[in-house]
């Protein structure tokens, strides 16, 4: 199955951030309410000027400018520094800032990489923000790390299937139902090769993807392949299972060629597998789901991913605004990054550019002039909720593996080696990074 560029989501559509790096300074005067500071911490009075940066689509980056305008016109003492960029450039450039110890004041941070970051003592300890009544307890524990907070969640997100409803319906072919499983979502790919025209599918080739794997590993009860981002954990017998079935899907044609496969190119009106209407199902996270509404309006529906005995998926918030621990600007920051998420201006203004708002007051107040291609992220969200596991991301130092997953995967594919044989490189390739980083 080919997987959503997320994120993992927040991904809210990073493969689409194709803008390069800015730099822009957000003022304005005026006066207005502000908002209670974080419990313990004090206002401060003099002139402020943050550094802040993130990354994501140009609607989002214009909406956000917006947002520091209306802060600033509420606390004319504080200016913003903004940089904004694409999901690669904003990873390399923080990377780099984080080494020179020159870290924005605050940043946009992600799933995939928070807890790397205040491990290494990057990021403050947000504990003391005080967001009683504004996010589910259960959602803050579940982001803490050793007991602290290093983020404040700004939308929720999660995985899901999307499938073109209208070919399904008119092929005849069962609709996915919601919890779904392994074996009923192999059945309908069977199901939908026998009705479906020659050259569409039921589902693409899930082999080359880690993710994919991992999905079935975890919903079968096995856990990730990375343990603790430090323990490579891959079960031989359930990863031969799942890679046979879809040697058997190649061999029967009920899988695109490799061919066809390697073509398709994600959220691209001709080249996307389910808006090209080539396949009718692809993976999807919360944020990106709307990419294919726009691109096959009123013909798409979510479901979860196929469950096993321990669940299926994930649904978790995985984009977050975060405060340098290196910042002077420690009580401003926190302030703001509380501000941003309970503010009903910025809430406006911010709509849904980074998903579907973490504060529940703030969706609500955003639904009555909501679109379709807007909601639907809310639609897989509530379908996900129900067996949803942890969301496992590819820990840092794994990059390596990821990229040797994908290569030896794909050669199988091409018949250019035996399953076997990139088992073999996996696994080895697997141990190789886990005593690299045990080293470290």
């Amino acid at each position: 199955m080919l997987l959503a560029k997320k994120r993992i989501a927040g991904m809210t559509i990073f493969s689409m951030a194709a803008v390069l790096a800015l730099t822009a300074c957000g003022g304005g005067g005026g006066s207005g309410d502000k908002p209670p500071a974080a419990d313990g911490d004090k206002k401060s009075s003099g002139p402020v000027n943050m550094k802040i940066m993130w990354w994501g689509t140009d609607a989002r980056h214009q909406a956000t400018l917006k947002a520091l305008d209306l802060y600033t016109q509420q606390n004319p003492n504080v200016k913003f520094t903004s940089e904004y960029l694409a999901w690669d450039a904003f990873w390399t450039k923080l990377t780099t800032l984080a080494a020179s110890k020159s870290m924005t004041d605050v940043l946009q941070m992600d799933g995939a990489y928070i807890q790397d970051y205040a491990k290494r003592g990057l990021l403050e300890d947000l504990s003391d923000v005080d967001l009683k009544g504004i996010v589910d307890p259960k959602i803050l524990d579940n982001l803490r790390y050793n007991g602290k907070l290093y983020g404040i969640p700004l939308a929720h997100n999660g995985s899901g299937i999307v499938f073109n409803k209208a070919e399904l319906e008119a092929a005849g072919v069962k609709i996915p139902a919601k919890d779904w499983t392994w074996d009923e979502f192999f059945a309908f790919a069977k199901e939908a090769r026998s009705k479906l025209p020659k050259e569409k599918y039921g589902i693409t080739d899930g082999t080359s993807s880690w993710e994919w794997y991992q999905f079935y590993q975890t919903s079968n009860g096995k856990g990730p392949m990375m343990v603790d981002g430090t323990k490579f954990s891959l079960d031989k017998d359930l990863w031969f299972k799942f890679q046979q079935t879809y040697d058997q899907f190649r061999k029967n044609n009920t899988v695109p060629p490799a061919q066809v496969q390697s073509g398709f190119k994600e959220n691209d009106p001709k080249s996307d597998p389910l808006g090209s209407g080539t396949v009718m199902t692809r993976t999807a996270t919360v944020g990106s789901v709307s990419v294919l509404e726009g691109l096959l309006p009123g013909k798409v529906a979510v479901v979860n991913n196929p469950t096993g005995p321990s669940g299926g998926g994930w649904a978790q918030a995985t984009i977050f605004l975060s405060v340098s621990s290196s910042t002077k600007y420690k009580a401003e920051a926190k302030k703001f990054v509380k501000w941003f998420i309970t503010d009903k201006e910025a809430g406006k203004t911010l709509g849904t550019t980074r998903g579907i708002p973490i504060n529940e007051q703030i969706y609500k107040d955003l639904l009555p002039d909501l679109k379709r291609v807007d909601t639907i992220g809310k639609d897989l969200l509530d379908v996900a909720l129900g067996k949803a596991l942890p969301f496992y991301p590819a820990p840092p130092g794994w990059e390596d593996f990821v990229k040797t997953y994908q290569t030896e995967m794909e050669a199988v594919m091409f018949n250019k080696q035996t399953i076997e044989q990139a088992y073999d490189k996996i696994a080895a390739k697997g141990k190789e990074t886990e005593m690299k980083l045990g080293k470290k």
